[in-house]
Protein backbone atom coordinates (compact mmCIF):
# COMPACT_ATOMS: atom_id res chain seq x y z
CA UNK A 1 0.00 0.00 0.00
CA UNK A 2 1.97 3.53 -0.88
CA UNK A 3 0.00 5.80 1.07
CA UNK A 4 -3.17 6.12 3.32
CA UNK A 5 -5.53 9.47 3.54
CA UNK A 6 -7.23 10.12 7.40
CA UNK A 7 -9.32 12.24 8.33
CA UNK A 8 -9.07 12.87 12.02
CA UNK A 9 -11.95 15.23 14.10
CA UNK A 10 -10.99 17.15 17.03
CA UNK A 11 -14.09 17.98 19.72
CA UNK A 12 -13.77 20.03 22.89
CA UNK A 13 -15.56 19.47 25.89
CA UNK A 14 -18.12 22.83 25.62
CA UNK A 15 -21.85 22.69 25.65
CA UNK A 16 -22.75 21.99 23.18
CA UNK A 17 -19.25 20.27 21.76
CA UNK A 18 -17.97 22.10 18.61
CA UNK A 19 -15.56 19.92 15.92
CA UNK A 20 -13.59 20.68 12.99
CA UNK A 21 -11.72 17.98 11.08
CA UNK A 22 -8.69 17.49 8.99
CA UNK A 23 -7.32 15.17 6.42
CA UNK A 24 -3.64 13.91 7.05
CA UNK A 25 -2.16 12.09 4.17
CA UNK A 26 -0.01 9.58 4.63
CA UNK A 27 2.52 8.65 2.35
CA UNK A 28 4.41 5.19 2.42
CA UNK A 29 8.50 5.63 0.47
CA UNK A 30 9.94 2.83 -0.81
CA UNK A 31 12.78 1.30 0.47
CA UNK A 32 14.85 -0.64 -2.75
CA UNK A 33 14.48 -4.24 -1.46
CA UNK A 34 13.63 -6.13 -4.65
CA UNK A 35 16.13 -7.39 -6.61
CA UNK A 36 15.42 -7.27 -10.61
CA UNK A 37 13.99 -10.38 -12.18
CA UNK A 38 14.91 -11.55 -15.19
CA UNK A 39 12.20 -13.48 -17.03
CA UNK A 40 12.80 -15.92 -18.02
CA UNK A 41 15.60 -17.05 -15.20
CA UNK A 42 18.08 -18.35 -17.58
CA UNK A 43 18.17 -17.48 -21.40
CA UNK A 44 18.94 -20.14 -24.43
CA UNK A 45 19.34 -18.64 -28.10
CA UNK A 46 20.92 -19.36 -31.36
CA UNK A 47 22.63 -17.43 -34.19
CA UNK A 48 23.75 -18.76 -37.32
CA UNK A 49 27.13 -18.24 -38.60
CA UNK A 50 28.46 -15.61 -41.08
CA UNK A 51 25.49 -13.50 -39.71
CA UNK A 52 26.98 -9.80 -39.54
CA UNK A 53 28.25 -7.31 -37.03
CA UNK A 54 25.49 -6.12 -34.78
CA UNK A 55 22.87 -8.86 -35.53
CA UNK A 56 20.27 -9.41 -32.63
CA UNK A 57 20.49 -12.22 -30.41
CA UNK A 58 18.38 -12.06 -27.58
CA UNK A 59 16.36 -9.55 -25.58
CA UNK A 60 16.20 -9.52 -21.89
CA UNK A 61 13.53 -8.73 -20.17
CA UNK A 62 13.54 -7.71 -16.60
CA UNK A 63 11.09 -6.10 -13.79
CA UNK A 64 11.47 -4.71 -10.43
CA UNK A 65 8.68 -4.95 -7.80
CA UNK A 66 9.73 -1.47 -6.10
CA UNK A 67 8.59 1.86 -6.90
CA UNK A 68 9.65 3.20 -10.73
CA UNK A 69 12.35 5.01 -8.99
CA UNK A 70 14.19 2.41 -7.73
CA UNK A 71 13.49 -0.07 -10.74
CA UNK A 72 14.24 1.05 -13.93
CA UNK A 73 16.33 1.88 -16.33
CA UNK A 74 18.51 -0.79 -15.51
CA UNK A 75 22.15 -1.13 -16.58
CA UNK A 76 23.02 -4.89 -18.11
CA UNK A 77 26.89 -6.25 -18.07
CA UNK A 78 28.39 -9.34 -19.44
CA UNK A 79 30.45 -10.43 -16.16
CA UNK A 80 31.89 -13.81 -17.47
CA UNK A 81 31.90 -15.25 -21.05
CA UNK A 82 32.76 -12.24 -22.98
CA UNK A 83 37.27 -12.42 -22.80
CA UNK A 84 37.34 -12.43 -26.44
CA UNK A 85 34.81 -9.59 -26.85
CA UNK A 86 32.41 -11.25 -29.54
CA UNK A 87 29.48 -9.83 -27.76
CA UNK A 88 27.78 -6.58 -26.65
CA UNK A 89 24.76 -5.76 -24.61
CA UNK A 90 22.82 -2.25 -24.83
CA UNK A 91 21.54 -0.28 -22.10
CA UNK A 92 17.70 -1.55 -23.36
CA UNK A 93 19.00 -5.50 -22.46
CA UNK A 94 19.42 -6.51 -26.22
CA UNK A 95 22.56 -9.22 -26.39
CA UNK A 96 24.27 -8.25 -30.19
CA UNK A 97 27.29 -10.10 -31.59
CA UNK A 98 30.46 -8.29 -31.78
CA UNK A 99 31.91 -10.54 -34.84
CA UNK A 100 31.14 -12.95 -37.13
CA UNK A 101 30.49 -16.15 -35.68
CA UNK A 102 31.83 -19.29 -37.27
CA UNK A 103 30.13 -22.45 -36.59
CA UNK A 104 33.79 -24.63 -36.79
CA UNK A 105 35.58 -22.01 -34.32
CA UNK A 106 33.06 -22.46 -31.71
CA UNK A 107 29.63 -24.05 -31.78
CA UNK A 108 28.65 -22.61 -28.17
CA UNK A 109 29.39 -19.68 -25.53
CA UNK A 110 27.81 -19.14 -21.80
CA UNK A 111 27.54 -15.79 -20.64
CA UNK A 112 26.57 -14.65 -17.23
CA UNK A 113 24.66 -11.17 -17.43
CA UNK A 114 24.32 -8.99 -14.39
CA UNK A 115 21.24 -6.56 -14.07
CA UNK A 116 21.42 -3.49 -11.78
CA UNK A 117 18.20 -1.01 -10.65
CA UNK A 118 18.88 2.30 -10.23
CA UNK A 119 17.49 2.35 -6.27
CA UNK A 120 19.91 2.97 -3.48
CA UNK A 121 21.62 1.38 -2.40
CA UNK A 122 21.53 -0.54 -5.84
CA UNK A 123 20.05 -4.30 -6.09
CA UNK A 124 21.43 -6.66 -8.61
CA UNK A 125 20.64 -9.85 -10.05
CA UNK A 126 22.35 -12.56 -12.48
CA UNK A 127 21.00 -14.31 -15.69
CA UNK A 128 22.83 -17.29 -17.38
CA UNK A 129 22.81 -16.99 -21.47
CA UNK A 130 23.76 -19.84 -23.61
CA UNK A 131 24.00 -19.01 -27.34
CA UNK A 132 24.28 -21.97 -29.91
CA UNK A 133 26.46 -21.15 -33.06
CA UNK A 134 24.76 -23.24 -35.91
CA UNK A 135 25.26 -23.46 -39.91
CA UNK A 136 24.31 -20.68 -42.25
CA UNK A 137 20.86 -21.66 -44.28
CA UNK A 138 21.53 -23.76 -46.12
CA UNK A 139 17.74 -24.56 -47.86
CA UNK A 140 16.09 -21.66 -49.83
CA UNK A 141 12.34 -20.49 -48.51
CA UNK A 142 9.66 -21.91 -50.75
CA UNK A 143 6.44 -19.75 -51.34
CA UNK A 144 3.12 -20.71 -52.84
CA UNK A 145 1.80 -18.17 -55.84
CA UNK A 146 -1.06 -16.61 -54.63
CA UNK A 147 -3.88 -15.19 -56.29
CA UNK A 148 -6.45 -12.59 -55.14
CA UNK A 149 -9.74 -11.41 -56.51
CA UNK A 150 -10.94 -8.15 -54.90
CA UNK A 151 -14.81 -7.18 -56.04
CA UNK A 152 -15.76 -3.65 -55.37
CA UNK A 153 -18.42 -0.88 -55.96
CA UNK A 154 -17.59 1.78 -58.57
CA UNK A 155 -14.45 3.63 -57.46
CA UNK A 156 -15.26 2.78 -53.60
CA UNK A 157 -12.55 0.42 -52.10
CA UNK A 158 -12.11 1.59 -48.95
CA UNK A 159 -8.43 -0.91 -48.45
CA UNK A 160 -7.62 -3.48 -46.17
CA UNK A 161 -5.80 -7.01 -45.89
CA UNK A 162 -6.43 -8.91 -48.41
CA UNK A 163 -4.45 -11.85 -48.34
CA UNK A 164 -1.48 -13.73 -46.99
CA UNK A 165 1.45 -15.47 -48.28
CA UNK A 166 2.46 -18.77 -47.27
CA UNK A 167 5.92 -19.12 -47.11
CA UNK A 168 8.06 -22.06 -45.12
CA UNK A 169 11.87 -23.12 -45.05
CA UNK A 170 13.48 -26.83 -43.87
CA UNK A 171 16.23 -24.49 -41.99
CA UNK A 172 14.31 -25.07 -38.67
CA UNK A 173 16.24 -21.52 -36.72
CA UNK A 174 15.50 -19.48 -40.31
CA UNK A 175 13.46 -16.07 -39.65
CA UNK A 176 11.35 -14.96 -43.05
CA UNK A 177 11.05 -11.72 -44.03
CA UNK A 178 8.66 -10.28 -46.51
CA UNK A 179 9.94 -6.85 -49.15
CA UNK A 180 7.64 -5.83 -51.75
CA UNK A 181 9.15 -3.62 -54.78
CA UNK A 182 9.27 -0.20 -53.51
CA UNK A 183 7.69 1.60 -56.86
CA UNK A 184 4.44 -0.65 -56.11
CA UNK A 185 3.82 1.00 -52.41
CA UNK A 186 2.07 3.41 -53.34
CA UNK A 187 -1.05 0.35 -53.96
CA UNK A 188 0.23 -2.06 -51.70
CA UNK A 189 2.10 -2.64 -48.61
CA UNK A 190 3.32 -6.67 -47.49
CA UNK A 191 3.72 -6.94 -43.66
CA UNK A 192 7.99 -7.91 -43.45
CA UNK A 193 6.88 -10.21 -40.94
CA UNK A 194 3.82 -12.59 -41.70
CA UNK A 195 3.52 -11.99 -45.09
CA UNK A 196 0.07 -10.22 -44.80
CA UNK A 197 -0.87 -7.96 -48.16
CA UNK A 198 -2.41 -4.83 -47.86
CA UNK A 199 -4.02 -3.34 -50.44
CA UNK A 200 -4.58 0.92 -49.90
CA UNK A 201 -7.74 2.81 -50.81
CA UNK A 202 -8.96 3.73 -54.35
CA UNK A 203 -8.06 0.64 -56.65
CA UNK A 204 -8.73 0.93 -59.95
CA UNK A 205 -10.31 -1.91 -61.78
CA UNK A 206 -7.64 -4.22 -63.42
CA UNK A 207 -4.86 -6.93 -63.07
CA UNK A 208 -1.57 -6.00 -60.81
CA UNK A 209 1.42 -8.48 -60.61
CA UNK A 210 3.66 -7.43 -57.51
CA UNK A 211 7.06 -8.24 -56.97
CA UNK A 212 7.30 -9.66 -53.74
CA UNK A 213 10.28 -11.64 -52.57
CA UNK A 214 10.86 -13.48 -49.37
CA UNK A 215 14.07 -13.82 -47.56
CA UNK A 216 15.98 -16.00 -44.99
CA UNK A 217 18.76 -13.77 -44.46
CA UNK A 218 20.66 -15.41 -47.09
CA UNK A 219 18.67 -16.27 -50.24
CA UNK A 220 16.23 -14.41 -51.78
CA UNK A 221 13.07 -15.75 -53.36
CA UNK A 222 10.47 -13.96 -55.61
CA UNK A 223 7.17 -14.86 -55.27
CA UNK A 224 4.05 -14.67 -57.75
CA UNK A 225 1.16 -12.14 -56.85
CA UNK A 226 -1.21 -11.23 -58.90
CA UNK A 227 -4.33 -9.10 -57.92
CA UNK A 228 -7.67 -8.95 -59.64
CA UNK A 229 -10.02 -5.97 -59.24
CA UNK A 230 -13.50 -5.94 -60.59
CA UNK A 231 -15.68 -2.97 -60.28
CA UNK A 232 -19.23 -3.86 -59.98
CA UNK A 233 -21.98 -1.59 -61.50
CA UNK A 234 -25.11 -0.87 -60.23
CA UNK A 235 -27.27 -2.63 -63.29
CA UNK A 236 -25.33 -6.32 -61.83
CA UNK A 237 -27.63 -6.14 -58.49
CA UNK A 238 -30.93 -5.93 -60.54
CA UNK A 239 -29.86 -9.19 -62.15
CA UNK A 240 -28.41 -11.18 -59.72
CA UNK A 241 -29.07 -14.93 -58.59
CA UNK A 242 -27.46 -16.67 -55.34
CA UNK A 243 -26.91 -20.23 -55.32
CA UNK A 244 -26.98 -21.84 -51.65
CA UNK A 245 -24.87 -24.46 -50.58
CA UNK A 246 -24.49 -26.87 -48.27
CA UNK A 247 -22.17 -27.21 -45.14
CA UNK A 248 -19.53 -25.37 -46.63
CA UNK A 249 -17.20 -22.88 -45.32
CA UNK A 250 -16.36 -19.87 -47.13
CA UNK A 251 -12.76 -20.63 -46.92
CA UNK A 252 -13.34 -24.35 -48.46
CA UNK A 253 -15.50 -22.66 -51.04
CA UNK A 254 -12.66 -20.04 -52.37
CA UNK A 255 -9.77 -23.17 -51.95
CA UNK A 256 -11.10 -26.09 -53.50
CA UNK A 257 -14.64 -25.51 -55.54
CA UNK A 258 -14.42 -21.89 -56.83
CA UNK A 259 -12.30 -22.21 -60.04
CA UNK A 260 -14.01 -25.55 -60.49
CA UNK A 261 -17.41 -24.36 -60.21
CA UNK A 262 -16.94 -21.44 -61.80
CA UNK A 263 -15.78 -23.39 -64.60
CA UNK A 264 -18.83 -26.04 -64.66
CA UNK A 265 -21.71 -22.78 -64.21
CA UNK A 266 -20.16 -20.50 -66.99
CA UNK A 267 -20.62 -24.03 -69.77
CA UNK A 268 -24.23 -24.27 -68.19
CA UNK A 269 -25.39 -20.94 -68.05
CA UNK A 270 -23.46 -18.65 -70.64
CA UNK A 271 -25.05 -18.38 -74.39
CA UNK A 272 -21.70 -17.00 -76.00
CA UNK A 273 -18.11 -17.20 -74.42
CA UNK A 274 -17.81 -13.67 -74.82
CA UNK A 275 -20.28 -13.24 -71.96
CA UNK A 276 -18.79 -12.72 -68.77
CA UNK A 277 -19.92 -14.26 -65.52
CA UNK A 278 -19.70 -12.31 -62.08
CA UNK A 279 -19.43 -13.27 -58.69
CA UNK A 280 -20.14 -10.74 -56.63
CA UNK A 281 -19.81 -12.05 -52.93
CA UNK A 282 -20.10 -14.89 -51.31
CA UNK A 283 -21.43 -14.99 -47.50
CA UNK A 284 -22.34 -17.13 -44.73
CA UNK A 285 -26.07 -17.93 -44.27
CA UNK A 286 -26.84 -16.96 -40.23
CA UNK A 287 -27.15 -19.70 -38.22
CA UNK A 288 -26.14 -22.32 -40.71
CA UNK A 289 -23.61 -23.80 -42.79
CA UNK A 290 -24.77 -22.78 -45.66
CA UNK A 291 -23.17 -20.34 -47.80
CA UNK A 292 -24.57 -18.07 -50.20
CA UNK A 293 -22.82 -16.99 -53.77
CA UNK A 294 -24.37 -13.86 -55.27
CA UNK A 295 -23.67 -13.86 -59.30
CA UNK A 296 -24.61 -11.91 -62.31
CA UNK A 297 -23.73 -12.59 -65.89
CA UNK A 298 -23.16 -9.97 -68.37
CA UNK A 299 -23.84 -10.26 -72.49
CA UNK A 300 -21.18 -9.57 -74.60
CA UNK A 301 -23.30 -6.41 -76.19
CA UNK A 302 -22.92 -5.14 -72.70
CA UNK A 303 -26.75 -5.75 -70.94
CA UNK A 304 -27.42 -8.35 -68.50
CA UNK A 305 -28.93 -12.06 -68.47
CA UNK A 306 -32.35 -11.85 -66.47
CA UNK A 307 -32.50 -13.42 -63.40
CA UNK A 308 -35.72 -15.99 -64.56
CA UNK A 309 -33.74 -17.61 -67.92
CA UNK A 310 -30.70 -17.87 -65.37
CA UNK A 311 -32.81 -19.64 -63.06
CA UNK A 312 -34.16 -21.93 -66.11
CA UNK A 313 -30.50 -22.63 -67.06
CA UNK A 314 -29.68 -23.53 -63.74
CA UNK A 315 -32.29 -25.78 -62.90
CA UNK A 316 -31.92 -27.73 -66.11
CA UNK A 317 -27.86 -27.74 -64.88
CA UNK A 318 -28.14 -28.63 -61.70
CA UNK A 319 -27.13 -32.13 -61.37
CA UNK A 320 -24.70 -31.69 -63.47
CA UNK A 321 -23.20 -28.38 -61.30
CA UNK A 322 -24.07 -30.96 -57.90
CA UNK A 323 -21.52 -33.11 -59.72
CA UNK A 324 -18.79 -30.22 -58.30
CA UNK A 325 -20.71 -28.72 -54.83
CA UNK A 326 -24.07 -29.75 -53.18
CA UNK A 327 -26.58 -26.88 -53.96
CA UNK A 328 -28.97 -26.44 -51.58
CA UNK A 329 -31.25 -23.85 -53.11
CA UNK A 330 -30.88 -21.00 -56.16
CA UNK A 331 -32.97 -18.43 -55.17
CA UNK A 332 -34.09 -15.08 -57.21
CA UNK A 333 -36.24 -13.83 -54.80
CA UNK A 334 -36.93 -14.50 -50.95
CA UNK A 335 -40.39 -14.32 -50.07
CA UNK A 336 -39.81 -16.78 -46.78
CA UNK A 337 -42.07 -15.57 -43.84
CA UNK A 338 -43.75 -12.75 -45.79
CA UNK A 339 -48.08 -13.74 -46.25
CA UNK A 340 -48.02 -12.45 -49.80
CA UNK A 341 -50.93 -13.41 -52.00
CA UNK A 342 -49.64 -15.90 -55.13
CA UNK A 343 -46.48 -15.06 -54.06
CA UNK A 344 -46.11 -11.25 -55.16
CA UNK A 345 -43.30 -10.18 -53.69
CA UNK A 346 -40.28 -7.37 -54.25
CA UNK A 347 -36.54 -8.07 -53.73
CA UNK A 348 -34.23 -5.31 -53.20
CA UNK A 349 -30.36 -6.11 -53.01
CA UNK A 350 -28.17 -3.54 -51.32
CA UNK A 351 -24.70 -3.80 -51.20
CA UNK A 352 -22.25 -2.33 -48.08
CA UNK A 353 -19.02 -1.57 -49.62
CA UNK A 354 -17.04 -0.57 -46.71
CA UNK A 355 -17.71 -3.44 -45.24
CA UNK A 356 -15.24 -6.28 -46.83
CA UNK A 357 -14.80 -10.04 -46.30
CA UNK A 358 -11.85 -11.23 -46.76
CA UNK A 359 -11.89 -15.09 -47.10
CA UNK A 360 -7.74 -15.83 -47.85
CA UNK A 361 -6.18 -19.38 -48.51
CA UNK A 362 -2.39 -20.52 -49.48
CA UNK A 363 -3.69 -19.79 -52.97
CA UNK A 364 -6.33 -17.85 -52.90
CA UNK A 365 -7.89 -14.93 -51.66
CA UNK A 366 -11.18 -13.70 -52.30
CA UNK A 367 -12.35 -10.09 -51.15
CA UNK A 368 -15.76 -8.79 -51.67
CA UNK A 369 -18.32 -6.56 -50.16
CA UNK A 370 -21.08 -7.70 -47.58
CA UNK A 371 -24.72 -7.92 -48.90
CA UNK A 372 -27.92 -7.52 -47.51
CA UNK A 373 -31.09 -8.83 -49.53
CA UNK A 374 -34.70 -7.29 -48.44
CA UNK A 375 -38.17 -8.12 -50.03
CA UNK A 376 -41.59 -6.82 -49.29
CA UNK A 377 -45.26 -7.68 -50.27
CA UNK A 378 -46.40 -6.40 -53.50
CA UNK A 379 -49.61 -7.22 -52.90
Amino acid sequence: ISGYSLVVQARDSGTPPLSSSVTVNVDISDVNDNSPVFTPANYTAVIQENKPVGTSILQLVVTDKDSFHNGPPFTFTILTGNEEEEFTLDPHGVLRSAVIFKHMVSTEYVLCVQAKDSGRPQQVSHTYVQVRVIEESIHKPTAIPLEIFIVTMEDDFPGGVIGKIHATDQDVYDVLTYTLKSEQKSLFKVNSHDGKIIALGGLDNGKYVLNVSVSDGRFQVPIDVVVHVEQLLQEMLQNTVTIRFENVSPEDFVGLHMHGFRRTLRNAVLSQKQDSLHIISIQPVAGSGQLDMLFAVQMHSGGFYKPAYLIQKLTNARRHLENVIRISAILEKNCSGLDCQEQHCEQSLSIDSHSLMTYSTARISFVCPRFYRNVRCMC
